[in-house]
């Protein structure tokens, strides 16, 4: 597997394995597809602390299998030093080591760039996800509940944070 800072030029991959969960899954609380624009500039928005690596698998299979990514937690100033993560597979690559390889590369680039806290917003019941979390160190430290509305259903997120 190799691991990389993403560049504009995976955001077609980026965009295929995204899209697939907004439209059938409820790990993204987005509920529209981005578009291809959108996804470069979401890229371009993650070219500094707020990093997005990509994984490609040496196995022959082409392209990008997997994102992970640093974004800012909130807004205001006091909060610089917290970053939101999140990690995506795409569903052919599952079970073979690129959510974990992803997560614990996002966790060192973190901090590289100084980061104190990092924080995963989890829907509730997603235990795969919990587990690779708590797997690198992670803790469970809270759950919202009902808190968003995809497919017709009210979703629950299960916080975890990992203090560096």
């Amino acid at each position: 597997m190799h691991l990389r800072p993403a560049t504009v030029d995976d955001a077609a991959d980026l965009l295929r394995i995204y899209n697939h969960e907004v439209e059938h899954s409820v790990v993204t609380f987005d509920l529209v597809p981005r578009t291809l624009g959108e996804q470069r500039n979401w890229i371009a928005d993650r070219s500094g602390a707020h990093a997005v690596i990509v994984a490609e698998l040496l196995d022959g299979e082409p392209g990008v299998v997997g994102f992970a990514a640093l974004s800012p937690y909130r807004d205001r100033p006091a909060y610089a030093t917290t970053a939101e993560t999140s990690v995506y597979v795409d569903a052919a690559a599952r079970g073979r080591g690129v959510g974990r390889a992803l997560l614990d590369q996002l966790v060192e680039t973190a901090r590289a760039h100084g980061f104190h806290a990092l924080i995963a917003r989890i829907v509730g019941g997603h235990e795969a996800s919990i587990a690779l979390h708590t797997a690198a160190g992670f803790e469970v430290v809270g759950h919202e509940r009902e808190v968003g509305r995809k497919f017709g259903r009210w979703l629950d997120v299960t916080l975890v944070e990992l203090l560096l």
